[in-house]
């Protein structure tokens, strides 16, 4: 690094420092015009200041994406304590002068540092006796991106005014290169929050998540899932509303090769077919009353990536042939538009319809039925792997435990409850029903009443294959952890609710166990 240049023996006419400032102009700018790296070339510009122009200390700070804060990006010294220390070194908007700088975007000239008590000297750079520059760096917004500061290296005169103006002068040559730095750094925190995302999502939409149970149903889905999803194959998700066919969906999506590519979803029940034709495929300007602007539909958002089209059996007859169309070429034209569009797009569908059945009423066309049915998942009801509601009511009270910032706790008897619903609902159902009781219980342990309050009952479940009835453990009515009233309600629970069976069971009369079936508030089942 250059020695720093003796003071001056006598002040500068105007006349001479014009003549230095227009050299140390010239000098900047030639810099500015070299393939260098930028922190290279931030530090020569200081060292030319220093040298040529007389503004010693040069300091260049950046603003990060926020425009709240500036960190030191340049620093003209000798001593190598202060080049590391500055690195470290950070001014939130308004703090000290430089702060302030950064707040008001406005140029600050001290005639003296120690008049200033704003005036934080960090660095331990400055000398206090002498004045003190900082202009701020502008972008073409006139955003404050940054500043740049100095020190005259002799006491205010009649030209300080005039050194604070070249000062802004060099400060606007800077700015591009400074812009650079600063979306660079922007760059890099979009790109650190895109990697999380992505994180977050395959940790969402990973296997281990998509699927709760060990019932051999559900790891026959698991494993057409794992297999799929390596694959560009359509994909047909059957299964009853509520069973979690857009999250598989989103699984297979999330574990392809298309992962980084977008996921277009869709549910074409929720729209009539004349808007369903715009949304899938887009429209020109002026191709219908109200079509101020071209629009691109979902296939063209999708390109490259997965369209999801949920409830695709209840599209029209009419609209299945111009998705036909679609899905065997690959080809597409806006609505109102004349222009063939190609596009990649790996097509997954799902429905709760039977489409063998709506084929043969003729309601749904059997070209598109095999187009779409490449790879067909089908996801089983909750009453066919009731074994599974156990660890899945686990999975959903953690769930909801964390968005309620809470500890939550499923006791015996409200699990034995839940096992002997048949929730026509499925998934969906079970996972409202466990949201309504924690909001029901105060404590945070949800027993059997509070169960029974958000609307489930012991419905039968007759109807289940016997091979899938899921088997509880036997309840130990001798376990010390066991409170009293549970201890009462497993106890009535395998006497089916006969008092005087249960009675035996605990080794009490049937007038004991009556009071307190009522001292302990316990709802009894009708049989």
């Amino acid at each position: 690094m250059n020695s720093p240049p003796p003071r001056r023996s006598r002040p500068l006419s105007r006349l001479e420092l014009l003549e230095h400032e227009l050299g140390a102009l010239a000098r900047i700018s030639r810099l500015l015009c070299r393939t260098l790296p930028i922190e290279e070339i931030l530090s020569e510009v200081l060292a030319v200041l220093h040298n040529d122009a007389g503004l010693e200390h040069g300091l260049i700070t950046f603003a990060n994406a926020e425009h709240n804060a500036l960190q030191i990006g340049a620093v003209h010294s000798d001593s190598d304590d202060v080049t590391r220390l500055s690195g470290n070194i950070r001014y939130r908007s308004g703090e000290g002068v430089i702060g302030n700088i950064l707040r008001h975007g406005e140029m600050v000239v001290l005639g003296r540092i120690s008049h200033e008590p704003r005036f934080l000297d960090r660095l331990s750079l400055y000398d206090l006796e002498l004045p003190f520059i900082g202009v701020p760096i502008k972008d073409s917004a006139n955003a404050t991106i940054g500043v740049l500061a100095a020190q005259p290296d002799c006491p205010a005169d009649e030209m300080l005014a005039d050194r604070g103006r070249f000062l802004q002068t060099v400060a606007n040559l800077l700015s591009q290169t400074v812009r650079l730095v600063v979306n660079a750094e922007k760059g890099d925190r979009i790109a650190d929050e895109r990697d999380e995302l992505r994180r977050e999502v395959r940790a969402k939409y990973g296997f281990e998540n998509m699927v709760v149970g060990h019932t051999p149903v559900m790891r026959r889905v698991f494993d057409q899932v794992r297999r799929v999803a390596k694959w560009d194959s359509t994909v047909l998700i059957l299964g009853e509303s509520g069973t979690g066919k857009e999250l598989i969906a989103s699984a297979i999506h999330y574990n392809s090769p298309r992962a980084h590519q977008p996921l277009i979803r869709l549910n074409c029940a929720a729209l009539p077919e004349n808007l369903l034709e715009s949304e899938l495929f887009g429209h020109e300007k002026g191709a219908f009353t109200g079509a101020i602007k071209m629009r691109k539909g979902r296939f063209e958002q999708a390109d490259n990536g997965t369209l999801f089209l949920d409830e695709i059996g209840e599209i029209s007859p009419m609209f299945q042939a111009k998705l036909l169309r679609v899905l065997q070429e690959g080809e597409l034209e806006r609505v109102g538009g004349s222009q063939t569009i190609r596009v990649n797009v790996r097509i997954v569908t799902a429905t709760n319809r039977d489409l063998e059945y709506e084929v043969e009423k003729g309601k749904f066309r059997e070209d598109l039925y095999y187009r779409l049915n490449v790879m067909a998942i089908r996801v089983p009801p909750l009453r066919e792997r009731a074994a599974d509601i156990p660890e899945l009511a686990d999975f959903l009270l953690a769930k909801i435990a964390r968005q309620q910032n809470r500890t939550l706790r499923l006791t015996d008897s409200a699990l034995r409850l839940l096992v002997a619903h048949n929730w026509p609902g499925n998934v969906r159902e079970l996972e409202n029903c466990l949201e309504r009781a924690a909001i029901m219980s105060e404590d945070g342990a949800i027993d059997r009443d509070v169960i029974s309050l958000s609307g489930v009952d012991e419905s039968t479940r007759s109807f289940a294959p016997a091979t899938i009835t899921p088997v509880m453990p036997p309840v130990d009515l001798t376990d010390i952890d066991m409170d009293e009233r549970e201890r009462v309600i497993a106890a009535l629970e395998q006497a089916g609710w006969v008092q005087a069976k249960a009675a035996r069971l605990l080794d009490m009369t049937p007038r004991q166990i009556a009071y307190r079936i009522q001292t302990l508030n316990i709802n009894v089942r009708k049989i």
